[in-house]
């Protein structure tokens, strides 16, 4: 398992990145209600995962990550189903689910 300074350095940045995308769903008109569903559910899974990220328990923190990265895959998804999402919200989206995938395979 990655360092925990490590560890806890990465999932600030991703917690940021999801916080920024959930902001501009919910500031957003033509956003899906899919979408914007995905991401406040992942922002607010993301606020209960930072307090386990603190634990030693590797197994929780992995199961956390795995949990965290679908929400995100469903996020994209649906950021990938919705044609009219303004290129920055989808970058956000699709970086965000990128970071999430990056930090569960080096978990695994």
């Amino acid at each position: 398992m990655m360092q925990a300074n490590e560890l806890q350095q990465r999932f600030s940045h991703v917690e940021s990145m999801i916080h920024e995308a959930a902001q501009r769903c919910e500031s957003t008109q033509s956003v899906p209600m899919e979408l914007k569903n995905c991401m406040q559910q992942l922002d607010q899974r993301m606020d209960q995962a930072r307090g386990m990220m603190k634990s030693q328990d590797e197994q929780q923190i992995v199961q956390c990550v795995d949990d965290l990265e679908q929400l995100g895959d469903r996020a994209k998804d649906a950021c990938e189903n919705a044609p009219m999402v303004d290129s920055e919200l989808r970058d956000v989206v699709m970086q965000a689910h990128r970071e999430l995938s990056d930090l569960k395979h080096q978990l695994h």
